[in-house]
């Protein structure tokens, strides 16, 4: 008999009775179980972990729910999620692309890059067509920097030279030879000039200014389907207080967020906090969901997502 939200289930010759997920929550609020645990996933970069800051600390209510924060690279969370081992985590836009039929967007998590976003640098600046004939340190195959830099090479992957480095060790990669250029997230984008390199092309900006202004979908908060719709939205509202409660508490959230902070002070981080915790972050909009559905439909017209996407929020 199919499991259905709020009904006690019985098994044939079993008289204990089984619970749905939604029903275990509520007993676990009003009768004392043990919390309900719930997987979260999300990278060890200070704009994630300032998002997060409120939960992590046990400084907003999570009502019968507890979060294991698991930190690691996007791309492995994006690998992850292929695999259906995290119950919620941040993915690149462009990987949900392959997740769709098990996650479901959350409408809180987004990182937007509204006139900036990824960089190709290099030690001086290439143009286009000279990119098209050196190496390319990317970070993650299934990242949505990647998605963007071959909708901007405007070639797939299989027709320019690149090579998949952890996006930490992208500088390390070009300055030992084994790139030409780096395709650089997170930080980098920030402190790629105390490494000596040039930018060569601003990903994000390029679509701001192609796409009418909208900004360059980069990752999302995802929750597994697994999940009855009742129980998706108290968990999403769980992390959308979370958010708001950082934005509320800036100070004290950035300085958290510090610790995770590569090669930056604390007004650096800031900045960088600010660039991709903000509006976006609370709510996609419209915008945001347009954005969304343009950069995956496109890489999906040009051979370079498998399946037209569907996209759905929470």
């Amino acid at each position: 008999m199919a499991q259905r939200r709020g009904k006690v289930r019985m098994m044939p010759g079993d008289d204990r009775p089984r619970f749905g997920l939604a029903t275990q929550a509520h007993l676990a609020y009003f009768i004392g179980m043990p919390p309900i645990a719930l997987t979260l996933g999300h990278s060890p970069d200070p704009d994630d972990a300032f998002m997060f800051y409120g939960l992590a600390k046990e400084l907003i209510p999570s009502g019968e729910f507890r979060f294991q924060h698991i930190l690691q690279d996007i791309q492995t969370l994006n690998e992850r999620c292929g695999r259906g081992e995290l119950d919620i985590s941040a993915v690149s836009i462009h990987a949900f692309a392959h997740l769709s039929k098990s996650y479901i967007l959350l409408p809180s998590g987004a990182s937007m890059g509204d006139g900036y976003g990824p960089m190709i640098v290099a030690p001086r600046a290439l143009s286009r067509s000279e990119l098209l004939q050196r190496t390319i340190a990317v970070p993650g195959k299934l990242t949505s920097a990647f998605l963007a830099l071959q909708l901007w090479l405007g070639k797939p992957a299989s027709e320019f030279k690149h090579v998949v480095v952890p996006f930490d060790q992208i500088f390390q990669a070009v300055r030992e030879g084994r790139a030409d250029a780096g395709l650089i997230i997170h930080e980098g984008q920030l402190t790629y000039r105390n490494e000596g390199l040039e930018c060569c092309a601003d990903l994000g900006a390029w679509w701001k200014e192609t796409q009418n202004g909208l900004p360059l979908p980069l990752g999302g908060n995802v929750i597994h389907r697994k999940f009855d719709p009742a129980v998706r939205k108290q968990i999403s509202d769980i992390l959308t207080r979370s958010i708001q409660f950082s934005l509320d508490h800036r100070k004290e959230a950035v300085a958290h967020a510090l610790q995770y902070a590569r090669d930056m002070g604390i007004d650096l981080a800031d900045r960088f906090v600010g660039m991709y915790v903000n509006h976006w972050t609370l709510d996609y909009g419209e915008k945001g969901r347009e954005s969304i559905r343009r950069f995956l439909t496109q890489g999906y017209e040009r051979g370079l997502v498998p399946v037209k996407p569907e996209i759905e929020f929470v």
